[in-house]
């Protein structure tokens, strides 16, 4: 059977993703070292609340409040036995959200990284990634999700880990990469790697891109990347509001919804077919980004130059490949744009 996800992208083309967990729960209350996924049994309402955030929005697609549910993050918390119950639990809520949208809305399971180092480099092993992973995905499962979404993940063994995981769970799934290193990821990964990595892998997932990261501007850089790269599997971008700030004792991010905007027409442009936020991301951003993908056009991708005035000046000289202006792209000077 052909998935919801790659049915609605068939509809219309490009969707719609969600925005920030972490900086909405803290916006309702949430303490810096809490556990987000006790809140789906001890916070309900709020989750909702989250969820509800996103889908009056204008998301076509929104994730679970089960990033950190699996049993290694867990175990720093005493809760490693409720890493099935506490997705579930995220999925259910998630699953009442969308059946009374009264549109098509896919619930989409969060999966974060283990939080532990994989062999050869630390010591958690690939059998035991693979039994977390298919834990919280059977969870998720069992909750509702029409899917997995793996994301935030630095190293290709946790990524295949987690694809073999969702495989034994009988879940597809979508999977991101944090590109938050000069243009790699933590353990090193390109863009042209996880496109080979993506292509190459046993359980195909139905979408694949980059999440979180440095900025705005770095992340369509990466998007970039895949784009110039042969896959036929749909980019996804979920890039952050802007650049973290430190004020008056807590974290914010200074994108605004108009600089959002910019950026989800230019995440389209560059290739993208799935494009939310990540940190930062209020509904307030994402209900510009549904104005603007609806209403705006941009022809052709924009050249780094014009990523860099819209959104911000890059964090790297490159973005890792060697190359900082991937494919055919990188003479071009002038074109039609409206964004």
């Amino acid at each position: 059977m052909t998935n919801i996800l790659t049915q609605l992208l068939e509809e219309k083309g490009v969707l719609l993703a969600d925005g920030a967990t972490g900086t909405n729960l803290f916006n309702m209350g949430l303490m810096s070292g809490d556990a987000p996924e006790m809140w789906n049994t001890d916070e309900p309402a709020k989750i909702r609340k989250l969820y509800s955030g996103a889908v009056d929005a204008g998301s076509d697609i929104f994730l679970t409040n089960s990033f950190g549910a699996n049993a290694s993050r867990l175990r720093l918390h005493g809760a490693e036995k409720r890493a099935h119950e506490l997705s579930r639990v995220s999925a259910e809520i998630a699953r009442d959200i969308a059946d009374q949208s009264g549109r098509k809305v896919i619930v989409a399971g969060s999966v974060g990284p283990t939080g532990e180092i994989m062999q050869p480099v630390g010591e958690l092993t690939h059998a035991l990634a693979v039994e977390m992973f298919h834990e919280t995905a059977d969870g998720l499962k069992a909750g509702g999700a029409d899917l997995a979404w793996v994301e935030t993940i630095s190293a290709p063994e946790e990524y295949r880990a987690a694809a073999e995981g969702f495989a034994l769970a009988g879940i597809d799934f979508v999977g991101t990469m944090s590109f938050d290193t000069a243009g790699r990821t933590m353990m090193g990964m390109t863009s042209a790697d996880m496109v080979k990595m993506v292509n190459e892998i046993a359980n195909t997932p139905l979408a694949f891109g980059a999440n979180c990261g440095t900025g705005s501007s770095d992340l369509l850089r990466t998007v970039l990347g895949f784009a110039s790269q042969d896959s036929n599997v749909p980019i996804v971008a979920k890039g952050n509001a802007g650049i973290p700030k430190y004020v008056e004792g807590h974290i914010h991010y200074d994108g605004t919804p108009e600089l959002m905007a910019d950026y989800a027409v230019m995440a389209r442009a560059c290739g993208a077919k799935i494009i939310g936020g990540c940190c930062g991301t209020m509904p307030e951003h994402l209900r510009a980004m549904r104005e603007a993908l609806e209403t705006r056009t941009m022809a052709e991708a924009p050249i780094l130059e014009e990523i860099a005035t819209k959104l911000g000046a890059f964090s790297s000289a490159t973005d890792g490949t060697g190359d900082n202006e991937p494919g055919p792209r990188r003479t071009r000077r002038s074109r039609k744009k409206d964004i």
